[in-house]
């Protein structure tokens, strides 16, 4: 697990609840209030981040507290490797036997009926003994398809609470943080930029500052904002590819159905095109 603390997980308006949270479970693990913890929110804006804090919060509070961090996936896999193995009741007692139990990516449980069937039971164990369950999902656990409504009850039991995509000024202290972390300096006009063209994805973010020092590392050469654009021009790409506009709403709307676009921004519409 990367040693990633409270103090240096930014705090911003799109993620203060779900820190807060973090923190009081860190702090006070098996509150019927905060249990389960659940976090949801797109990738790469901070869900794992946080569940680390936690895990390294709450060992820093108590050394001799069992802490568990796991996939979903590798959860189902080693579930399924012991129903081969027969060694079920060693996998359970793993599990069971924890403190704090954190799955990340729990919408993989999906579809999987004997495995939702295992962590039910994991669940109660771990729920029953006031000890500390965290989760993590893409999405809310109500828009999670195919789940036991028993498990999916038991997901909203605690506090839910969403991870957004942070907003420039968030961006820029974490991009400023990331950079005092690396030991390296970066102009403020450099962070501007990355904060600015790199907006929905954190992980993808603080990828394009590494880039960036590591040029100045190996070149030993400051890096101006014509560099950087030609060291992330596929990353600032892909990042204008999937930013969702109007103009692109609109385009798609009139090539699906046949329209021309002057027809359908006309003030005076036909009952198709104002359908």
């Amino acid at each position: 697990m990367n040693f990633v603390n409270f103090v240096n997980f930014v705090e911003g308006d799109s993620n203060r609840l779900a820190r807060s949270a973090g923190m009081a479970v860190a702090n006070k693990p098996g509150g019927t209030s905060f249990n389960p913890l659940l976090i949801y929110g797109g990738v790469g804006l901070g869900k794992t981040h946080l569940m680390h804090a936690v895990a390294h919060q709450a060992l820093n509070r108590n050394p001799s507290c069992r802490i568990t961090y796991v996939s979903c996936e590798k959860f189902t896999n080693e579930f399924i490797r012991a129903i081969q193995e027969n060694t079920l009741t060693k996998f359970r007692s793993r599990y069971r036997s924890v403190d704090y139990l954190l799955i990340d990516d729990i919408q993989f449980l999906a579809g999987k009926e004997r495995i939702q069937e295992e962590f039910f039971h994991t669940f109660n164990d771990i729920y029953d003994s006031q000890r500390q369950i965290f989760l993590t999902s893409d999405r809310p656990a109500g828009e999670i398809d195919k789940i036991e409504s028993r498990l999916l009850s038991r997901f909203q039991w605690g506090l839910v609470a969403d991870i957004q995509a942070p907003d420039l000024e968030t961006r820029v202290a974490i991009l400023s943080q990331k950079s005092d972390t690396m030991g390296i300096t970066v102009e403020p006009e450099i962070i501007e930029f990355l904060a600015k063209n790199i907006s929905r994805n954190v992980r993808r973010m603080e990828g394009a500052l590494t880039r960036v020092a590591g040029y100045v590392g190996l070149t030993r050469k400051k890096a101006d904002l014509d560099t950087v654009q030609r060291l992330l021009r596929d990353i600032l790409r892909e990042e204008n590819l999937s930013r969702i506009t109007m103009e692109t709403i609109q385009k798609k709307v009139v090539d699906y159905y046949h329209l021309r676009m002057a027809d359908m921004l006309s003030r005076r519409r036909p009952a198709n095109i104002a359908f």
